[in-house]
């Protein structure tokens, strides 16, 4: 027969807010508690335990090894226990009343907004947050906690990824632009002479675009509609998936640059669960259409090439 813990976890959860807020005082704030029981269920903690979480520093109370120990389990230990709890509220609920989805702008928006009008159908009261995002700025929606679903271009550590795309990059402008008045083939060297758009990366932690050509003039915009846009009105050069500028294509506002190396670049893109055990049945639901629905274009774009 399996023991019952010792600690509760409010136990814990005062050990926590003492570290994160500096003190027992602050800590009885942030709880809405008084500090006499903030202390007494840190000292009843240590004492059922038989060791000393903090160690007198002057006149500051910092973590021993043990106690810093204690603190990162403690961490993990309420948020699974957090966890359990929304699983539990999904479940009992039935369909989810709210599903948070980051996409990174690359992918086509056609494929989602036909994938939640079929949703919609199915199920009504069921809102849907879309984060439209840019590189770091979709792993960071995961990997803080911000949605339930994710598309993106790379898997983080500790995520499992079911490849969804691959998307392919061509450098195009206006068909009246100067790179397409040279009528020959282009060098990275005359792409540095004109005007390149790109999209700034959402996210806290930027990273370099290794679709940026090294050019001196460069506009930087916020979402891939106004970057299409501003190509389109002969403002600049850019690489955008092919998919997303089909329509551009086909009525001749937008036109492939012939780059004589590099003319085309790939990115595959994951569909990510933020914690698969815990995804309720709408999240999987909109999961299935999206996959579906990018199977279902990838083939109709097969077949109109052919």
């Amino acid at each position: 027969m399996a023991a019952f813990p010792h600690i509760t976890l409010e136990q814990w959860r005062a050990l926590i807010t003492v570290v994160d807020t500096g003190s027992y005082a602050n800590a009885a704030e942030a709880l809405h508690k008084s500090q006499s029981s903030v202390t007494y269920a840190v000292q009843k903690l240590e004492s059922l335990l038989g060791i000393s979480a903090f160690e007198i520093q002057g006149r500051k109370a910092v973590l021993t090894p043990t106690g810093q120990l204690l603190y990162r389990r403690a961490l993990h230990l309420l948020a699974e226990a957090e966890n359990i709890e929304r699983a539990a509220k999904k479940i009992s609920a039935g369909w989810e009343p709210e599903i948070r989805l980051a996409a990174d702008i690359i992918f086509p928006s056609f494929i989602l907004l036909d994938c939640f009008d079929q949703f919609g159908k199915k199920s009504p009261h069921t809102r849907i947050e879309l984060i439209e995002s840019v590189m770091g700025g979709t792993i960071e929606a995961l990997l803080t906690g911000q949605v339930d679903l994710a598309i993106a271009t790379s898997i983080p550590q500790g995520f499992l990824g079911r490849t969804l795309i691959q998307l392919r990059f061509i450098p195009v402008a206006h068909p009246n632009h100067p790179l397409h008045q040279l009528n020959r083939e282009l060098s990275i060297r005359d792409l540095e002479t004109e005007r390149h758009l790109v999209i700034r990366e959402s996210g806290s932690k930027r990273t370099t675009n290794t679709l940026i050509a090294q050019a001196p003039q460069r506009w930087t915009v916020g979402h891939s509609a106004t970057s299409i846009e501003a190509v389109a009105r002969g403002y600049g050069f850019a690489w955008f998936p092919e998919v997303n500028i089909r329509h551009q294509l086909k009525e001749g506002t937008l036109k492939a640059l012939p780059l004589k190396d590099g003319g085309e670049r790939f990115a595959t893109m994951y569909l990510i669960f933020a914690d698969p055990d815990v995804a309720g049945p709408g999240t999987q639901y909109l999961a299935q259409l999206i996959q579906d629905a990018v199977l279902s274009t990838c083939a109709e774009h097969v077949a109109n090439k052919g």
